[in-house]
C-alpha cells in the first residue's frame, strides 16, 4: 500500500503532505459527505481567511457559516467552530497528539481523529471511512452488515491489524484513502489498476458489487413550502432559522407552509406580488420543492412599518442586497437573491 501511495496515489492536493493538525482536520471535515473537487475551493478560502485554529474560534459564527454556504450539511461548520474554540481555550490552541485525545473534541469521530493522528504525529490508528470501508470489506471478503454497530467494530479491529510502522503512517493512510476514491469505486470499481486485487476476496468471487454490506436504507421523503421574499426599495428582509433542524441557524427568507399562507401573509402589508419558478432542492433525506413568491414594499413605506413586518416575523433585519448576499444563507436562498428574481 505504501508503495503503491508514493508510485501511483493522489498528487497536488493542498493537504496532502500536511503536518499541520489543523489543516488536515480542516480537510477531513470538509471531506465528510463531499467531493474532492468541491472541497477544494472552499479548503482554499477558509485558509485564507482563517489560517490557524486560533483565527477560527476568534470569529463570529456567522462569518463562518458564510464562508460554508453552499458546502452543505452546517452541522460541520458549526462543530469546527466550537472545536476550535475548544482547542484555543481548553488546550491553549494545540491540538491532541493522540486520536483517543483528538476524538474527545467535539465534532471529531474516531476516523477523523485518526487521521489527524497518523498524519501529524504519526500514531500507528486506523481510519475507517466510508471509502476505507469499502475497501476492506471487499478485499477480506467482509460478510458483516455496516448497518450494524457490532460489524463496525470487527471491521475496526481488521483495519488495526493491518498497520504498518508508525513511519509509514502518513503514506499509509493517504494509499488508503486514495484506493478508496480513485480505485476502489463504489460502482464498477479499477480492480486492475488496484495493488490488492491478487489477494481480494471480492474480485476473485465476483462480488465487489454486493460488498460493503449495508442493510439499513433511509427512505427519502419529500416536503414542499414557500418562501417569502420581502423587498423595499434595495432592501431584503432576512430571517434567522431556528437552531435545530434544516439550514439551522443560517439566515434566509421567511419560510412558510404553502403559497396560500405566503400569500396570506403579504396581504397585510401594502405591495404588488409576483409567484416566482418553484425551487428544487434535494438535501440528504428528502427532496424539497420551495415556492419563491416575491413582494415588493411601496417605497413610501416608512421605518416604523419595516420594524413592525421584521418582528412580525421572528429574528429578522432588513439589508441592503449586497450585505444580505454576504451572510451565512443557504445556497438555494443566495442563488434566488442573486438572480434579481
Amino acid at each position: 500500500m505504501v508503495a503503491w501511495q508514493l508510485a501511483q496515489g493522489r498528487r497536488g492536493l493542498p493537504w496532502q503532505g500536511e503536518r499541520d493538525p489543523y489543516r488536515v482536520w480542516l480537510s477531513e471535515v470538509m471531506l465528510q459527505q463531499t467531493q474532492v473537487a468541491t472541497a477544494l475551493a472552499y479548503y482554499q478560502r477558509f485558509i485564507a481567511r482563517f489560517p490557524d485554529v486560533a483565527a477560527l474560534a476568534a470569529a463570529p459564527l456567522d462569518d463562518v457559516l458564510a464562508l460554508w454556504s453552499g458546502l452543505g450539511y452546517y452541522s460541520r461548520a458549526r462543530y469546527l467552530h466550537r472545536c476550535a474554540r475548544t482547542v484555543v481555550g481548553d488546550h491553549g490552541g494545540a491540538f491532541p497528539r493522540s486520536a483517543a485525545a483528538l476524538a474527545q473534541l467535539p465534532g471529531i469521530g474516531p476516523s477523523t481523529a485518526a487521521a489527524i493522528a497518523a498524519f501529524c504525529f504519526h500514531e500507528r490508528a486506523a481510519i475507517l471511512d466510508g471509502n476505507v470501508k469499502r475497501v476492506l470489506a471487499r478485499h477480506i471478503g467482509f460478510e458483516g452488515d455496516l448497518a450494524s454497530a457490532s460489524s463496525q467494530r470487527e471491521l475496526w479491529l481488521h483495519a488495526q491489524s493491518l498497520l504498518p510502522p508508525a513511519t509509514q503512517m502518513p503514506s499509509y493512510t493517504q494509499g488508503l484513502m486514495d484506493l478508496g476514491a480513485t480505485v476502489c469505486l463504489p460502482r464498477q470499481p479499477r480492480c486492475l489498476l488496484c495493488p490488492l486485487h491478487a489477494d481480494c476476496v471480492a474480485r476473485r468471487t465476483g462480488r465487489t458489487a454486493a460488498l460493503p454490506l449495508k442493510s439499513r436504507r433511509l427512505q427519502r421523503g419529500s416536503r414542499s413550502n414557500a418562501l417569502l421574499w420581502l423587498r423595499h426599495r434595495d432592501d431584503v428582509l432576512l430571517v434567522r432559522r431556528p437552531e435545530r433542524g434544516v439550514w439551522a441557524g443560517l439566515w434566509s427568507l421567511p419560510e412558510m407552509s404553502d403559497l396560500a399562507a405566503a400569500r396570506a401573509q403579504a396581504a397585510q402589508w401594502s405591495g404588488r406580488g409576483v409567484e416566482l419558478p418553484p425551487i428544487a432542492h434535494a438535501l440528504t433525506h428528502f427532496d424539497w420543492q420551495l415556492r419563491p413568491l416575491r413582494w415588493d414594499l411601496p417605497a413610501r413605506t416608512d421605518a416604523a412599518a419595516r420594524e413592525r413586518i421584521a418582528a412580525s416575523l421572528g429574528p429578522a433585519r432588513w439589508l441592503p442586497l449586497n450585505d444580505a448576499l454576504a451572510m451565512s444563507l443557504p445556497s438555494p436562498v443566495r442563488k434566488l437573491l442573486n438572480s434579481g428574481g
